[in-house]
């Protein structure tokens, strides 16, 4: 019996990377159209953080909610967690993120109102998860049926989020950073175990986030 410190990362991966994004593939075709409405409310979503209306902390923060929600249960827990067993632990922490934005919301402890350096980057980031990410495939060598789209898939989702939370204010803003920003270190471990080249991507967003939140409290 070898050893556990001769295992490598992709030693634990129960599936095969044609069988990860043949899982996005039939979501995409299983809930199509629908991906043009959460772009749509995800646009609409950084608009109203730029307009700052009334009461938009409330409207931004259960879109965001029922997105998370529909996540955890469309893709983590009904397909997902049939091929890696794992994320049946993973896609009630989904849940409990729209718990949590509502909360929030409801208790009036959640302001979409900053705008310094972190909050403006934040936007960025959310743009790239809106825009970037349902371009990726072809990039990759991938069919565009495996698209990962804002509302749709975990990682587009988690990061537009966090883009949006940066340019939020509040006390329950550090904790509604910390689940989006675990599932980007899960995804892109997963990625890297596959070889796939954009694991980056998800390291990449919450390397940002965290520079981010860094620099906002050099600046305080």
């Amino acid at each position: 019996m070898s050893e556990w410190w001769t295992y490598r990362l992709e030693d634990f991966l129960l599936f095969s990377p044609r069988v990860y994004w043949r899982m996005f593939e039939l979501a995409n075709a299983a809930f199509w159209p629908l991906h043009l409405l959460t772009l749509a409310a995800g646009l609409a979503i950084v608009l109203l953080v730029l307009l700052q209306p009334r009461r938009q902390g409330l409207w931004i923060a259960l879109a965001l909610a029922a997105l998370f929600a529909f996540v955890g249960w469309s893709l983590l827990w009904s397909r997902y967690a049939v091929i890696n067993w794992a994320i049946a632990y993973v896609a009630p922490a989904f849940g409990l993120q729209a718990l949590l934005l509502v909360f929030g919301a409801a208790r009036g402890g959640l302001a979409f109102d900053r705008r310094d350096l972190a909050g403006r980057f934040g936007l960025l980031i959310a743009v790239v998860g809106l825009v970037v990410y349902p371009l990726l495939p072809p990039l990759f060598g991938r069919p565009w049926a495996n698209a990962e789209v804002f509302g749709i898939a975990p990682d587009p989702t988690a990061i537009a989020t966090i883009g949006v939370l940066l340019a939020a204010s509040g006390r329950l803003v550090p904790l509604l950073l910390a689940i989006p920003l675990l599932w980007l270190l899960l995804s892109g471990l997963t990625l890297h175990a596959m070889g796939d080249p954009q694991a980056w991507l998800p390291f990449l967003a919450a390397g940002a986030t965290v520079a981010a939140l860094t620099l906002r409290r050099i600046a305080r």
